[in-house]
């Protein structure tokens, strides 16, 4: 597929606030595609469309030692969180080189969309739940 151009802080389209995707089609599945190339060409474990300037709620994540285990969200909504918050260093990749500590809920519970345009719900500790 294609490594797409991700979008740096002070870009003020990082600020655009992403519509839910209408229908998950074919455009959405190559974007889904474009967008696990580019993450793991940058590398990172997470990324979102609006940092490649596609402004629709798509989030990839690989959180996996082997970066073989791609998660899709797509119009995500957490629905629950609690648990002992938990702190962990975090990056952006539209914000090379600057990391900080972040405590965020130990547990949560995403409601989304596959890439067949299935509902799903996932429940999500430590560094996924990040």
């Amino acid at each position: 597929m294609a490594v797409l151009d991700i979008l740096r802080y002070p870009d003020a389209r990082l600020h655009k606030v992403a519509s839910p995707v209408a229908s998950v089609d074919d455009r959405i599945r190559r974007l889904v595609q474009d967008m696990a190339d580019t993450m793991y060409a940058a590398p990172g474990i997470g990324l979102a469309a609006t940092q490649v300037d596609v402004h629709e709620r798509v989030i990839v994540i690989d959180t996996s030692e082997d970066k073989n285990d791609l998660l899709v969200l797509i119009n995500p909504e957490i629905v629950a969180s609690g648990g002992e918050k938990k702190t962990y260093e975090e990056g952006c990749l539209s914000v090379p080189g600057i990391y900080d500590d972040v405590a965020r809920p130990g547990q949560i519970t995403v409601r989304a969309l596959n890439v067949r345009g299935e509902t799903f719900e996932l429940e999500a500790e430590g560094l996924l739940a990040v």
